[in-house]
């Protein structure tokens, strides 16, 4: 079966890959451009498994919104070249149309979804298309599926997302909108553990009393004070646990004479209305993963012995 020069372009629209790539496939196909874009895709499948032990912990982590539905998630690649790949970045966002679309329950589930976009198939095809197409291992490492009012923040081109959950009688004003954005910035530039006092687990409270005695046991100006002293400046110290690692306790980035509570009380006051902080997510690109070291001297001599 005979094909075309424009047979290769689409293919290479709908595939991604090469245009050299896409003429093979055809010729090996014999111009069935079905069995084209399937050659294709197993070879993706093939370069996913070469990769296989490679370390991704670059890539990007995006957001998206749709209607009353936001999803945040994070892909990885093994280089940041790639993470500024058009190919790579579309890629981010069908996936997160797809999660918008079907709310899988994780990312085994979010796999064998058909994707969203131009590509066919499911994620775990088009996975394995880019895969071949860009040359690296690509990671589909997490992602939240969140409802209602929310306002999110992208630091650095996809270095650090946040999404911040409220719940709000206000929604639609332009001050709550500046103000959500806000509480998003302050948690995508604090180190941030808790929402509230309240939501500190009594266990890690217990264990902090404990070190904060532990250290006080061991300070000569410190170990003869009496006991209810030394409770007063524990619960003193445990305060400035809650105001270092709660959000609606820390002091607000913009204006450090306000707690970030106080702040989003007081642009609710202004509106007449209800601002709730209910939630915050943060995902940071490559967090917890161990990033390979390069031995560039190794390298070198590895080349020049041949």
């Amino acid at each position: 079966m005979a094909f075309t020069a424009k047979d290769v372009a689409e293919l290479r629209k709908q595939t991604g890959c090469g245009m050299m790539d896409c003429k093979k496939a055809l010729t090996d196909a014999n111009g069935d451009f079905e069995a084209a874009i399937k050659i294709l895709r197993e070879k993706g499948m093939a370069a996913v498994a070469k990769k296989a032990d490679r370390i991704a912990a670059e890539g990007i982590v995006d957001i998206l919104t749709i209607g009353d539905t936001t999803a945040m998630i994070e892909v990885n690649s093994e280089t940041d070249f790639v993470a500024k790949n058009a190919v790579f970045q579309q890629f981010v966002k069908d996936l997160l149309k797809t999660v918008i679309v079907n709310k899988p329950a994780d990312v085994d589930a979010l796999m064998t979804c058909n994707i969203e976009g131009d590509d066919e198939g499911t994620v775990s095809d088009a996975l394995a298309s880019k895969t071949g197409t860009i040359g690296e291992k690509l990671s589909i490492r997490r992602f939240i599926i969140l409802e209602g009012a929310v306002a999110t923040y992208i630091h650095n081109k996809g270095e650090t997302g946040v999404v911040v959950t409220f719940k709000t009688d206000v929604a639609d004003k332009a001050e709550f909108t500046e103000c959500g954005k806000n509480v998003a910035l302050q948690v995508a530039a604090m180190p941030v553990l808790y929402l509230n006092k309240e939501s500190v687990p009594a266990s890690v409270i217990e264990a902090e009393k404990e070190i904060l005695v532990n250290q006080m046991k061991q300070d000569p100006k410190m170990a003869n004070k009496p006991e209810a002293v030394l409770a007063k400046i524990v619960e003193g110290r445990i305060g400035k646990y809650y105001e270092t690692n709660c959000l609606l306790e820390q002091a607000y980035v913009k204006d450090d004479s306000l707690t970030v509570g106080k702040y989003v009380a007081s642009v609710a006051k202004e509106l007449g209305g209800t601002i709730i902080v209910t939630g915050f997510t943060r995902f940071d690109k490559g967090e917890g993963i161990q990033k390979r070291e390069e031995d560039f001297a190794a390298e070198i001599a590895k080349m020049v012995n041949g």
